[in-house]
């Protein structure tokens, strides 16, 4: 069964520069490295043999790429320069490795939001010139969600190429680590706070009315969408009446149905993958492992051992993701 993962990072020297490890994220790396028994910032910068060397051990056939957080959404307005200049870097050596390698690797774009017009630019050369299939965007900008009107010009763009944008998990907003995490820092990145961000960041956009102004826009959320699944009921049951006051034209369960994709990177549970399977539909469910911060062997034995028809199993593998991405 050919397999294809479709959120796995790299990391590039002036990524590193620009983005030193604060103590608290060179803790979970060390801790994180050592529970995988390899080195995840050594893996992060390998886009060759190495890398491909890991894929063929798991049976993965494609890794999609993209860049690891914080990305370029780490900057504000005011370093806009920094932010271009590290998209831009980063493409083209993702487009350098995809080159070498074109059977094995496939990108997502990184995109300057801190200038939308630019980002806009960057996510227009990366489709047309360097032939990626999406983008990705790592969380909130300095501080600032998707929603703010400017950043929507990047959706727009999105829907005219016809191209998904991952909305990626990154630390949480500085008001949530300070009033929610303070002193509980562990619990800030992927053990909780990356999908409470992440997850509350869709929402934020959908109750926008983003997808009323994009009908056709697909935005993916990983680790099995961040939760979403679970509560759906829920939520759809506490907000058709506050989605009909704000002027939604559907209700909330429709756009996560009709606007979201998901992707199982990172999150290898049985039960959680089948109740996202019986509340958004096996057509929009993607394989991912989230390489190097999780294991490609143990992705992959996940996905061999779903209790699933072979046919789910098979979508869930490649061909939701060749669909979607047109791989």
């Amino acid at each position: 069964m050919k397999i294809i993962s479709i959120e796995d990072h790299y990391s590039t020297a002036l990524h590193d520069k620009y983005h030193p490890k604060n103590p608290p994220l060179a803790l979970f790396l060390k801790e994180r490295s050592r529970h995988l028994a390899y080195d995840i910032e050594a893996e992060l910068n390998d886009m060759g043999e190495r890398r491909i060397a890991a894929m063929d051990a798991a049976g993965i056939d494609v890794q999609v790429l993209s860049l690891t957080v914080p990305g370029c959404q780490a900057f504000g307005p005011e370093e806009s320069d920094k932010a271009i200049g590290l998209a831009e870097d980063s493409n083209n050596r993702l487009f350098d490795a995809i080159k070498r390698h074109p059977d094995r690797f496939a990108g997502l774009a990184a995109l300057p939001t801190p200038d939308p017009q630019a980002a806009v630019r960057e996510f227009e050369r990366a489709i047309t010139k360097l032939g990626f299939k999406g983008a990705l965007i790592s969380g909130h900008t300095d501080g600032s969600f998707l929603d703010e009107r400017r950043f929507w010009p990047i959706f727009e763009c999105a829907q005219a190429l016809n191209v998904p944008i991952y909305l990626h998990p990154s630390f949480p907003h500085p008001a949530a680590m300070q009033s929610y995490f303070r002193g509980y820092e562990e619990l800030s990145m992927p053990v909780w706070g990356f999908a409470v961000d992440t997850s509350i960041h869709f929402l934020r956009l959908l109750f926008s009315g983003l997808f009323d102004e994009f009908p056709k826009l697909k935005i993916i959320l990983g680790h099995l969408a961040e939760g979403i699944p679970f509560g759906m009921h829920r939520l759809n049951d506490h907000s058709v009446y506050y989605a009909k006051r704000r002027g939604l034209k559907r209700t909330p369960v429709d756009y996560l149905r009709e606007n979201l994709i998901v992707t199982t990177s990172g999150n290898f549970s049985v039960p959680s993958l089948l109740c996202t399977m019986l509340t958004l539909g096996i057509d929009n469910i993607l394989f991912s492992i989230d390489w190097p911060y999780e294991s490609n062997a143990v992705g992959v034995k996940f996905l061999e051992e779903l209790p699933i028809s072979a046919g789910d199993k098979e979508k869930i593998a490649y061909l939701n993701a060749e669909r979607f991405l047109r791989l």
